[in-house]
């Protein structure tokens, strides 16, 4: 079982864009995909929506999640997010590692 969680940054005149930016930056993104059970940790500019920020978080499991979260990065982030003045929402998706039956209509 793997952990999924797309979070959507929104905010006023780039500001999600430039909290993105300063989290590649600064490293701060760079420690987190080094994190143990990490899988994924990408942003990704909505085409329709360029003042929202899509970052896809996926982890090994809810506890390695759960590490990340208690870990002192947490703090910095937050702080990120309140210098920006960005709002948030979440996504959370589970996966049962079964993503066989969905291999005849994708396209390698």
């Amino acid at each position: 079982m793997s952990l999924t969680v797309n979070l959507y940054y929104t905010g006023a005149n780039g500001n999600a864009r430039k909290f993105a930016d300063e989290m590649e930056s600064s490293g701060v993104a760079s420690a987190i995909r080094s994190e143990k059970g990490n899988l994924r940790y990408d942003y990704f500019i909505p085409v329709a929506d360029p003042e929202t920020v899509l970052l896809i978080d996926s982890w090994e499991s809810q506890d390695a999640l759960d590490a990340h979260h208690a870990s002192p990065m947490m703090e910095q982030i937050a702080a990120l997010r309140e210098k920006y003045d960005l709002h948030m929402s979440v996504e959370r998706y589970i996966s049962s590692g079964d993503d066989d039956h969905d291999s005849s209509w994708i396209r390698k």
